[in-house]
């Protein structure tokens, strides 16, 4: 039987945030937290969390300020930045988690945004694992061609145009994802449209980095197929890390059998779920098996 979660507030009262607990099923050999990505709602990450908390990894996801069910009053009036999600709210669920699992190691799942913010936080001696999936310092040419009409429309067309009128990014309506608060808009567009990324944001919106820690062991994972975050921007952003701490892992969908797992499919609902085939098995190999193919010492580049 899947574990019913537990809704979980908490945050400050300037910025709350609603997570939902799935508490490990038998013998608890984790906790973990997942961090979203941008636009993706917790309640997609429902059949990987029930999943990963029957084989005893007590799983907390939530929703960033002023997104999903963390939404108070309108998403135009929000002042909530990429930064904000990155760094405060990915903090406070840290914590948050700590909580809920006072005892034992803990781990930290952050999917595409959800995996930008490991320089940008202090970890406790009980992380004992980060892993990421799709997360990548990506710059708009990095995107095959056949996927590069939408991204231009998406930062330089209807996106930018749409925001400024609207005073939030009205993604629904535009067929281009989820609504967004104006400042997260153009934040991420000013990330995916320059060459050094965040690193005009650090000092300002973002504390200083520390890309050379040594601890917790961090796995950088993307799918081959992934066209949003290409495995070439993963690459980049994992050559920022320390060597000795980091391994980049590619997931190639064959293996699975699978047509695609591409950049937000691969968390999706799974045999658990009834909707279809495979993805357990990429979860598998992603939190319990560790056997897709590993690049041990991405090359460092200058930062």
């Amino acid at each position: 039987m899947s574990p019913t979660p537990e809704t979980i507030p908490f945050g400050p009262s300037s910025s709350p945030l609603v997570g939902q607990w799935y508490p490990a099923q038998g013998q608890m050999q984790a906790a973990m937290v997942l961090h979203g990505a941008t636009g993706v709602p917790q309640r997609f990450y429902r059949h990987f969390a029930a999943w990963a908390a029957e084989r005893g990894i007590g799983t907390l996801t939530y929703d960033y300020r002023d997104f999903g069910d963390s939404l108070r009053g309108p998403i135009r009036n929000s002042p909530a930045s990429m930064a904000d999600w990155a760094v405060a709210d990915q903090d406070a669920a840290q914590r948050k988690l700590a909580e809920l699992a006072p005892t034992g190691p803990l781990w930290v799942l952050g999917h595409s945004l959800g995996g930008l913010g490991v320089a940008f936080h202090t970890y406790p001696a009980r992380v004992s694992r980060i892993i990421t999936l799709g997360s990548g310092m990506t710059h708009h040419w990095d995107h095959p061609w056949s996927y590069l009409p939408k991204v231009l429309a998406f930062w330089f067309l209807l996106g930018p145009l749409a925001t400024a009128v609207t005073g939030y990014l009205p993604g629904r309506r535009l067929g281009l994802g989820a609504d967004l608060p104006a400042g997260v808009y153009w934040q991420w567009r000013r990330w995916c449209t320059r060459r050094d990324f965040f690193a005009s944001d650090i000092g300002r919106s973002l504390p200083q980095p520390d890309f050379d820690a040594l601890h917790p062991p961090l796995e950088l994972c993307v799918a081959t197929d992934d066209v949003v975050v290409p495995p070439v921007a993963v690459q980049r952003y994992a050559a920022h890390f320390a060597p000795s701490r980091t391994q980049l892992r590619m997931f190639d969908p064959g293996t699975y059998g699978l047509k695609h797992l591409d950049h937000v499919s691969f968390l999706g609902a799974g045999l658990g779920a009834g909707l279809g085939a495979g993805n357990e098995a990429a979860w598998d190999d992603l939190l319990l098996q560790q056997t897709a193919q590993v690049d041990a010492a991405p090359l460092r580049q200058a930062r």
